[in-house]
């Protein structure tokens, strides 16, 4: 009888730690992922204005509408649109050329694509090890395996 408290004893130990440290660990993870997903999604939108831009003579004077929080649209003058102010990080904006900013988004993505690839990385590693723990349990409470 002391066994069955005993193996209680670890199941309890390791669901507690698969749910309350395992699954925490790998939702941070995920949603630091998403982060960065929507990050390089702003990028790309900008590049794509800043591609639309160059293909209309942004040398005259240009009227758009900007967008001030909730959908809240207002019609705007632009009376240069060949440099624009992109948001860099850290609340900083840098004032940049179209080719310029073109540049620093290309550099952007990249180095966001490379922590995102680390993060999916991470997410599998944490995944495997869940599947680790709960191999245990099954082993622990002498359980059928399943999946064969």
């Amino acid at each position: 009888m002391a066994f069955a408290g005993s193996v209680e004893a670890k199941v309890q130990r390791y669901e507690h730690f698969t749910n309350e440290v395992l699954k925490k660990d790998l939702q941070k993870v995920l949603d630091q992922r998403d982060e960065l997903y929507e990050q390089m999604s702003h990028y790309l939108q900008l590049q794509n204005i800043i591609e639309r831009l160059q293909e209309a003579s942004s040398d005259k004077e240009m009227k758009m509408q900007v967008d001030l929080g909730c959908n809240f649209y207002v019609e705007a003058r632009v009376p240069d649109a060949s440099r624009i102010f992109v948001a860099v990080g850290y609340g900083f904006f840098v004032e940049f050329t179209h080719e310029e900013a073109l540049r620093f988004i290309d550099k952007k993505v990249k180095r966001l694509t490379e922590c995102s690839d680390t993060l999916t990385k991470d997410s599998a590693k944490i995944k495997a090890n869940i599947k680790i723990v709960l191999e245990g349990l099954r082993e622990l409470q002498r359980l059928p395996d399943f999946a064969d």
